[in-house]
C-alpha cells in the first residue's frame, strides 16, 4: 500500500488523515493473468492501483482485437468513461500478467472526494492526466508514421516493448503483427 501513497503524494500530497480514511476503503486483490477486470456491457465500478501487473485495455473482435492501452505496475486503471457516466463499457480491460491490484469502489471515492481536502484535487490531476495521454496518442496517430510511433513508443515506454506480445503493441500502434515485423527488421 505503501506505492499507492508515494504515487498519489506525487500527484498531490495527502495529510494523514486523509490518507487513513482513504486506505481504509482500499480492498486488495490478487488475480491470475488472462483474467477479465471490466467486460464490454458492464459498468466499471472500481479504480485499481496496480501493485503489481501488467494490464491491457482492448475492444475484442473476431479476428484482431484492436489493443488502445497498457497499464504497469505503479499506475491506476479502470474504465474511466464508464465509471464517471455510469453506463456500460464499450471495451474490456484484463490482467496480461498475474497481478496485484488495490481496488476502491466507486460510491467509495465519492465518499473520499466529499470528505477529504486533497481528493478532489487529486482526482482533477489524475483526470488531466488521463486526458493528456489520450489527446497524444490521437495526435500521433494523425501526426505521425506506424514506424514512428513504434519508435517513439521504444523510447518513452521500453518496458512495454519487453513485456508485451508483439500482437498487442502490432494493435496499439495501428498494424499488423507482419507489419511491425517488417518495421523492426528495417530499424535494427
Amino acid at each position: 500500500m505503501e506505492d499507492i501513497k508515494k504515487f498519489i503524494d506525487q500527484i498531490e500530497p495527502m495529510s494523514s488523515s486523509d490518507w487513513n480514511l482513504f486506505s481504509s476503503k482500499l480492498k486488495k486483490k490478487v488475480i491470475s493473468k488472462k483474467t477479465s477486470l471490466l467486460k464490454i456491457g458492464e459498468i466499471e465500478n472500481s479504480l485499481s492501483f496496480i501493485s503489481n501487473g501488467i494490464v491491457r485495455l482492448f475492444i475484442p473482435k473476431e479476428e484482431n482485437d484492436i489493443t488502445f492501452g497498457f497499464v504497469f505496475e505503479n499506475e491506476f486503471v479502470l474504465g474511466y468513461d464508464s465509471f464517471i457516466t455510469r453506463t456500460p463499457s464499450l471495451y474490456q480491460i484484463e490482467t496480461l500478467t498475474d497481478s496485484t491490484l488495490w481496488q476502491i469502489s466507486f460510491d467509495d471515492l465519492q465518499d473520499i472526494y466529499s470528505k477529504t481536502k486533497t481528493g478532489n484535487i487529486i482526482g482533477r490531476k489524475m483526470a488531466e492526466n488521463m486526458f493528456l495521454i489520450k489527446s497524444k496518442r490521437e495526435l500521433s496517430f494523425l501526426n505521425k508514421t506506424a514506424e514512428e510511433r513504434y519508435l517513439e513508443l521504444f523510447q518513452e515506454r521500453p518496458k512495454l516493448l519487453k513485456y508485451i506480445p508483439q500482437k498487442y503493441i502490432a494493435s496499439y500502434i495501428g498494424l499488423t503483427p507482419q507489419a511491425l515485423s517488417r518495421i523492426r527488421k528495417r530499424i535494427s
